[in-house]
């Protein structure tokens, strides 16, 4: 629907809440939902071991870009290290669920040793990675395989493409880690462009400047290809792995 120019000219809407899962929203997206429903969209997280266990509502706090929300009441959220240590505020790590907890799985079905391998002491590790401010708030960074390590640094997807789907010429932008002999990894953008835009070199130096003018200088992409689609889940989120997948046979 985000690729529509304007669709409330060919949908009619009544909604009284939209909610999103999976990838933490960003400024645009929530500025996009605004201006199409009239709505705030809520953020929830979780998973099918654990579901529901962070979430925000519009109605209660205010939405922050790129923060997914508080964790839900009766559920214990951290952010720990690999072996179960509650991390400091603002520090990445391990978003981590306690157990016992209502909504959390038993374990796999005739595979205790996954079932174990998912924990650390009574930690459920849900295999992403984020930060917990002082306030509780939650922010996502990404699955742990698709934390981009570049120069030292530990850089999360999601913020890159929020900022690249901002520039007028973008519509869609997936983020990976390309292989690199001298940082471990690049950062790599897979843009695809808005109808009626040419792919040309000077057009991927304007985005890569784009991002390094509004990240951090280690965020921006090193290099940007253009493509004609992204490889996409049926709920609209980026196969990033088929991407890294890309990015390993280029060499």
């Amino acid at each position: 629907m985000r690729q529509v120019p304007d669709p409330k000219s060919r949908w009619s809407f009544d909604l009284r809440s939209v909610a999103s899962g999976g990838e933490t929203l960003g400024a645009e997206l929530i500025d996009w939902g605004r201006k199409t429903f009239g709505l705030t969209i809520n953020e929830f997280y979780g998973q099918t071991e654990c579901n529901m266990i962070v979430s925000s509502c519009s109605r209660t706090m205010e939405a922050r870009p790129g923060i997914m929300g508080r964790p839900v009441p009766g559920h214990e959220v951290a952010v720990v290290d690999d072996e179960g240590n509650e991390l400091p505020t603002d520090t990445l790590g391990n978003i981590a669920v306690k157990r016992p907890d209502p909504v959390m799985f038993l374990g796999y079905w005739n595979n205790p040793d996954a079932s174990e391998k998912k924990f650390t002491g009574d930690w459920l590790l849900t295999g992403d990675t984020g930060t917990k401010d002082e306030d509780g708030w939650l922010r996502f960074v990404g699955r742990d395989d698709d934390v981009i390590t570049s120069s030292g640094y530990r850089i999360g997807p999601g913020e890159i493409e929020d900022c690249l789907i901002r520039h007028p010429a973008v519509a869609l932008a997936g983020v990976v880690g390309k292989p690199d002999p001298q940082r471990t990894e690049i950062v790599k953008a897979y843009i695809v462009l808005k109808a009626g835009i040419e792919p040309t070199d000077a057009l991927g130096k304007e985005i890569a400047e784009f991002v390094k003018t509004r990240l951090a200088a280690h965020e921006y992409p090193r290099e940007v290809a253009f493509v004609d689609a992204l490889p996409m889940t049926t709920t609209g989120k980026v196969i990033r792995r088929e991407l890294r997948s890309i990015a390993e046979k280029e060499g």
